[in-house]
């Protein structure tokens, strides 16, 4: 039975192609797949989810291995194996504010998609903070009054001034990571040796 690999759709699906395609694997299928979310190559099973739901399929079996960004690991810790970084998806968490605004007196207001990693990052401040969940563009938050400033994922910093957002600190740095489930590792270890060893030689390609 070919192992199945679950991916993050979006950023990290088209880095992943082209590591994978340096590895000497097949790509087009899955370039040129369309809208289809499960796709079957020579080798693979590849299904599209997003980032925090690839973990979800990894956990419970449904998938092999993943291909998920760490931050998503670090929010919702799932019960997987985390294996190893890969060479692409590199980016930063941050905190921010609107540019030319003091941060207010009290508590302060923070909007954010990774609520579990901002109460860690003020519990070790020593603060309290009063923190409002946002699935969307959280940079919305503070320009329309919700919040005084966001914590979320920084790449190149370009949303943020195009908002009129300032970051006022960087606290984790983050890669994609390959991770797989714990026993998908035992029961096919053969299939799985194989890709996680391509994997593994790519990490040392300069």
């Amino acid at each position: 039975m070919k192992p199945t690999i679950a991916l993050t759709k979006g950023r990290v699906e088209k880095q992943f192609l082209k590591f994978f395609a340096s590895l000497s694997y097949d790509v087009e299928p899955l370039i040129n797949k369309g809208r289809k979310l499960r796709v079957e190559t020579d080798d693979f099973l590849f299904v599209f989810a997003k980032g925090v739901d690839v973990t979800t399929y990894v956990e419970h079996g449904i998938a092999d291995l993943g291909i998920v960004g760490e931050d998503i690991l670090a929010e919702f810790q799932p019960d997987v194996y985390n294996l190893f970084p890969l060479p692409f998806g590199e980016c930063r968490m941050a905190l921010a504010k609107e540019k030319g605004k003091e941060w207010p007196e009290g508590k302060r207001r923070i909007a954010s998609k990774y609520t579990n990693i901002t109460k860690e990052y003020f519990k070790q401040k020593g603060e309290s903070v009063e923190i409002f969940k946002l699935e969307g563009s959280v940079e919305l938050a503070p320009i329309l009054g919700l919040a005084d400033g966001i914590v979320d994922i920084v790449e190149t910093g370009t949303t943020l001034k195009e908002n009129g957002l300032v970051v006022t600190d960087e606290f984790m740095h983050f890669s994609a990571r390959c991770i797989a489930n714990r026993s998908s590792l035992k029961i096919k270890r053969n299939e799985l040796a194989k890709v996680i060893e391509a994997f593994q030689r790519g990490l040392t390609v300069k």
